[in-house]
């Protein structure tokens, strides 16, 4: 029995010395000649060639991440689709789905309405709103089609509108107070 766990200690041990040689104590593509004494050129370069990261938001070309609470566009679209159940909201992506919703008054039609963000800025051409309606018969045997005609066009209207009105609330509590002594 011990000599089982000796035989696997030593088994594991010339293992390792046999990966740990193999690449001869060198690091495969160092040439110490290229590499920079100097740990702050070292990560410069490192960071400029995408082999690492920084905690800090001092470098130029760094992204700025908003919350999704900050967008005009994202807000006035959940605003507007509150009264329907979602079933996909994804910032990243720049999609909201809802589910299938019916108002009560037809048991047989439902709606869903998808809308894809093309564009940050509040403009018309900045959402892509789908509807499709369900409609199933007694069966249920249902039929499903795209109807995004006037109601797609008038949720986006209604969108952009609290986009805009949100957008105006947002530039007015950035804009500094101007104090002035009249005489």
């Amino acid at each position: 029995m011990r000599f089982l766990k000796f035989f696997e200690k030593a088994t594991i041990i010339v293992i390792c010395s046999i990966l740990l040689s193999a690449c001869g104590g060198k690091v495969p593509g160092a040439d110490a000649r290229k590499i920079s004494p100097d740990p702050k050129e070292r990560v410069k370069q490192n960071i400029e060639q995408g082999k690492g990261f920084r905690l800090t938001n001092s470098a130029k070309n760094s992204g700025t991440f908003d919350f999704a609470s900050s967008n005009e566009l994202w807000r006035a679209s959940l605003d507007t689709l509150e009264f329907m159940p979602l079933a996909l909201a994804n910032y990243s992506g720049g999609i909201i789905v809802t589910d299938w919703y019916s108002d009560g008054n037809n048991s047989d039609e439902s709606v869903k309405i998808s809308i894809r963000f093309l564009s940050n800025e509040v403009r018309s051409d900045a959402l892509a709103v789908k509807v499709f309606y369900k409609n199933c018969g007694m069966t249920d045997n249902c039929k499903i089609s795209d109807r995004s005609g006037d109601l797609a066009v008038e949720i986006s209207q209604k969108i952009l509108n609290k986009a805009a009105i949100y957008e105006k609330e947002k530039v007015g509590k950035n804009k500094p107070y101007i104090i002035s002594n009249s005489d």
